[in-house]
C-alpha cells in the first residue's frame, strides 16, 4: 500500500524492480491489477527480469475509496502518482480500454518519463461516443446509469467529457502500438485508426485482430500482447 500525494485514499499496487523501462499496466473500467492480461504480462516480466508495476485505481480492487465517487481525472492522477512515486526511471504504459485513454493523458503529462505506449482496445473519449443522448440525460438527471453490472456515475462522466482528446492532434512523440479486435462490440476498432491519425508521432503501429473481441484475453491474444511489448522494449 502507498498513500499517493494526489489522492486521499491508499492505492494497492505490486511493483517488481528489473532491467529496462518499467512496464506500467493501466486496467480498464471496473477492472483491476489481477486481470488476465495484467497477470500474464507480469509473469512474462518476472521471467525476463523486466521491471513491472500494476495497481488498482481508487475505489477499485484492493484500493481504498468508493467506486462511484471516482472521476476519470482521479484515476489519471492515480496513474500519475504511480509513475511519480513508485516507478523508477523511464516507463512504458500498457493501457487496456479506458486505461488506453488514461495512458495518453499520462504520456502528455510526463513526457520526460514515458518512453512508449501499448494500447489494448484503447477507448479515449468514451463518455462522448459510448452513450446515447437519452443515456447522457439519465446520468445528468439521476446521477448514475446502470448497464448490468456496469455503473457509470455523473462524476466519472462529466470528468471524462472534460478530458476528451480526439478532437485535435495529440502531442505525443513516442513509439505507440495499438492492438484492437475487429469483433469488439464495446469499442469499435475504427477508434484505433482515429487515435493513430491524431497522434503526432510517426512511430505508430495499429494491429487489428480480425476475430478478436474487446478483451483480447485468449491465449493467442496474450501472446500477441507480450510479443508487442517485448519488441517495443527491445527497440527502446
Amino acid at each position: 500500500m502507498q498513500q499517493p500525494q494526489a489522492s486521499d485514499r491508499p492505492l494497492a499496487y505490486r511493483h517488481r524492480p528489473g532491467v529496462g523501462p518499467t512496464i506500467v499496466f493501466l486496467p480498464g473500467y471496473m477492472s483491476d491489477m489481477e486481470g488476465t492480461k495484467a497477470l500474464a504480462l507480469d509473469r512474462w516480466a518476472e521471467q525476463h527480469g523486466r521491471a513491472m508495476l500494476r495497481f488498482d485505481y481508487g475505489g477499485v480492487g484492493a484500493s481504498g475509496g468508493e467506486f462511484e465517487a471516482q472521476a476519470l481525472a482521479d484515476w489519471r492522477d492515480d496513474a500519475l502518482a504511480m509513475v511519480d512515486q513508485v516507478a523508477e526511471g523511464p516507463v512504458v504504459l500498457v493501457g487496456s480500454s479506458m486505461g488506453g485513454w488514461l495512458m495518453l493523458h499520462v504520456a502528455l503529462a510526463r513526457p520526460d518519463r514515458v518512453v512508449g505506449l501499448v494500447g489494448i482496445a484503447a477507448a479515449p473519449d468514451y463518455t462522448g461516443w459510448g452513450f446515447t443522448q437519452d443515456e447522457k440525460m439519465t446520468i445528468l438527471r439521476e446521477g448514475r446509469i446502470v448497464h448490468g453490472e456496469r455503473v457509470t456515475s455523473r462524476a466519472f462522466w462529466e470528468s471524462g467529457e472534460g478530458l476528451r482528446l480526439l478532437h485535435a492532434p495529440i502531442d505525443i512523440d513516442l513509439p505507440v502500438r495499438l492492438l484492437h479486435g475487429q469483433q469488439d462490440e464495446t469499442v469499435p476498432w475504427a477508434y484505433a485508426l482515429e487515435i493513430a491519425k491524431q497522434l503526432r508521432s510517426a512511430d505508430v503501429q495499429t494491429i487489428l485482430v480480425k476475430d478478436g473481441d474487446h478483451r483480447l484475453s485468449r491465449d493467442q491474444d496474450i501472446a500477441l500482447l507480450i510479443a508487442t511489448v517485448a519488441q517495443l522494449l527491445e527497440a527502446l
